[in-house]
């Protein structure tokens, strides 16, 4: 299960520190203890695959703490380079031009006519 979307959001681990936290819920909330459903309520995420945005805080760490098998989180630097993929991906691209006229036959060079024709007769 590589491939799945919670371990590509696990693999974005914030490195360094930042002011604002992007905390995104990669996992279902039944079947998960009443004590993080509540903590998750806390940092307003109430279904899955919503981000919410926090500032750093000693509380809000302690709370990721907590519920860090359900969440994924990112640094501002790290949203906006994924945001500004998912819209790379999503953007329009330029129309496929398809020409229904019939094209002339390209004209065969002599050599390649002549052995054509030996073949052929062989």
């Amino acid at each position: 299960m590589s491939g799945s979307a919670f371990n590509a959001f696990k693999s974005r681990v914030p490195v360094a520190w930042s002011p604002r936290l992007y905390i995104t819920l990669v996992r279902g909330l039944p079947g998960t203890r009443r004590l993080h459903r509540r903590t998750l309520e806390a940092m307003r995420l109430r279904r899955c695959h919503r981000t919410v945005e926090h500032r750093t805080t000693p509380s809000l760490l302690g709370m990721l703490t907590q519920v860090k098998r359900l969440v994924a989180v990112e640094t501002e630097e790290m949203y906006n380079a994924r945001k500004q993929a998912e819209a790379e991906r999503r953007a329009p691209r330029p129309p496929l031009v398809v020409s229904h006229q019939p094209q002339p036959p390209a004209p065969k060079p002599a050599a390649a006519a002549a052995v054509g024709v030996a073949t052929t007769a062989q």
